[in-house]
């Protein structure tokens, strides 16, 4: 029996983890789900996005399967609760594998890509203020540390050799922020020949954003530091039919979280819409995690049957179907019998 703290989030959230739940529970694999409150759900109950009693769910579990929070733009609301919990629990890797899926037409074939992000240090780790009292200049601090990287770029190269990848590129901007991206680049050459059966590439980020959308078979796994891997991680969604497939992984050295990685979506709210793909695979990566490999892979193989057969799909896989969230997730449901 496997405790997991279950966050089903904003907007479509609640919506797609019952789906996921009822997948993963029909796996066949014990877990024992503690409900816990996050974003503005969390808001609204308990006068905090981010509530005591989540926190020591997590503290109790180290493992936490999450649904998309809603976050304000700019000055207003409050500061992300996935960076929060990021920094909270010190989950340093962020893993969003994004591959095509046979059903899904897209502009390019044989896509699979690895972004393996540093998600606690970087632009993102939240030293932000005013320099005036009329708050019209602002200062952010990128932090980038010499163990932040090298656990990071170790992680890459560890990952791409436990799961058979061939190559590690490394995006950076050490052309322009020759301290904080200068020191990344300096540690991934220092690793890299630690590691002589993985090709190792580096890219200045700009130039690896244009040549993944001119051939993005070339890359295989990519690290970078927060904000890169943040904006490269979309990119690489939009190559493979979009974030409603795409799964995130964070993992830290003794805690993880699993989570889909679009947002909550109020425009479709309660419309039976929402594509539940993205969590259902954050499920299976969580269930990997865990070294439940079979149910993992019963899930997956069921996913992907349904995806690629596109009947009993969502509209934005497939906008002649009628099928709505509940409807798709019986279908996977029905796939693994």
């Amino acid at each position: 029996m496997h405790a997991v703290t279950l966050i089903k989030g904003d907007g479509i959230g609640p919506s797609i983890m019952e789906e996921a739940v009822k997948i993963i529970d029909a796996s066949g694999v014990k877990i024992q789900w503690e409900e816990a409150y996050a974003g503005m759900a969390a808001f609204e109950q308990f006068g905090t996005p981010l509530p005591d009693e989540t926190m020591a769910s997590i503290d109790k579990t180290r493992l936490a399967f999450k649904g998309p929070l809603t976050t304000g733009v700019g000055g207003t609301g409050f500061r992300s609760i996935n960076v929060a919990l990021r920094q909270k629990y010190d989950l340093y890797a962020n893993v969003r594998p994004a591959k095509n899926w046979p059903g899904v037409v897209t502009r390019f074939d044989n896509v699979d890509i690895v972004i393996v992000r540093e998600n606690t240090e970087g632009l993102y780790a939240g030293l932000e203020h005013y320099l005036t009292p009329k708050k019209d200049i602002a200062e952010s601090l990128a932090v980038v540390t010499r163990a932040g990287s090298e656990r990071i770029i170790e992680y890459a190269f560890k990952y791409a050799r436990d799961n058979d990848r061939k190559k590690v590129t490394v995006c950076h901007k050490a052309n322009i922020l020759k301290y904080t991206q200068g020191l990344f680049l300096d540690v991934a050459r220092e690793i890299a020949p630690k590691y002589p059966d993985i090709q190792f590439d580096e890219k200045i980020i700009d130039a690896a954003c244009m040549h993944m959308v001119m051939d993005p078979t070339q890359f295989d796994v990519i690290v970078c530091t927060n904000m890169f891997g943040d904006i490269l991680s979309d990119l690489t969604a939009g190559l493979v039919g979009g974030l409603g497939l795409i799964p995130g992984a964070n993992i830290g050295a003794d805690a993880a979280l699993f989570e889909a990685v679009h947002g909550s979506a109020p425009d479709i709210t309660g419309k039976n819409l929402a594509n539940p793909t993205a969590v259902i695979m954050a499920g299976v990566m969580m269930l990997h995690h865990l070294g439940e490999h079979a149910a993992a892979d019963k899930i997956q193989t069921a996913v992907e049957k349904v995806v690629n057969e596109g009947q009993f799909v969502t509209p934005d896989l497939n906008p002649q179907s009628n099928c709505g969230t509940v409807e798709m997730g019986n279908a996977i449901v029905a796939a693994m019998k």
